[in-house]
């Protein structure tokens, strides 16, 4: 029997292919609502719940946060990222994202997606994808389905009560930014990886202290057995 039971992936630069293209959907949203803003100020708040993320940026913006102002970016956000996960011939796994996924069943592992999108764009992908009915992912869980998204463990709980998975040891979870790995941590997942394909680079992934950084999933194959 092998160590791990349950991996948990995020989606958006870890097992989709992201050229800021989640980015840019921020900054488009916050432009249509009168605010100017760089990629490189949303970039350290990819993998947050996505109205987190614009409390945050309001609050950096000395700007006065209420819900009405949260839901119009947020809303402005999703429909760009419905139309784009919809048509944008750009949506594509990441390389060796499927293969991954393949090796990961083949060690009797459940492979899950979590995000920090809400659900409607996580079913959108995943019916592009077609992952489900390939029998490549078992189960996935939005930000929105939970009562806090990252860096909280209700994610990853939800997914172990789901997988039957009860101890968090046999949990690896994988993703590219700063809140994945504190996820991982705060679920106490066995293993906590980082990859460099999506908005953090190595050198800003090595400040979180996941146990190791890859270049590309397949390398991850070296770590479970």
């Amino acid at each position: 029997m092998g160590k791990y039971k349950l991996a948990v992936l995020d989606i958006a630069g870890t097992t989709i292919v992201d050229k800021d293209f989640v980015a840019i959907a921020f900054v488009e949203a916050f432009q249509n609502y009168g605010v100017d803003l760089s990629i490189d100020e949303i970039n350290p708040l990819m993998g947050f719940k996505k109205t987190e993320a614009i409390t945050k940026v309001l609050d950096s913006k000395n700007i006065l946060v209420d819900e009405k102002k949260v839901n119009y970016i947020h809303n402005e956000f999703v429909t760009h990222m419905i139309k784009f996960y919809t048509n944008s011939p750009q949506v594509k796994p990441i390389k060796y994202a499927e293969d991954f996924f393949v090796y990961l069943k083949s060690k009797d592992i459940v492979v899950a997606l979590d995000s920090g999108f809400p659900k409607v764009i996580v079913e959108i992908i995943l019916d592009r994808m077609q992952w489900i009915e390939k029998g490549m992912v078992d189960l996935y869980v939005a930000s929105d389905e939970v009562p806090q998204g990252r860096p909280y463990p209700y994610m990853i709980e939800n997914l172990m009560k789901r997988a039957k998975v009860p101890d968090a040891a046999q949990v690896i979870k994988v993703g590219d930014t700063m809140v994945d790995i504190q996820e991982g941590r705060m679920s106490n997942c066995g293993l906590v990886a980082a990859v460099t394909t999506g908005a953090y680079s190595r050198e800003e992934l090595q400040e979180y202290e996941p146990d190791i950084i890859v270049d590309r999933l397949s390398e991850l194959e070296n770590y479970i057995h």
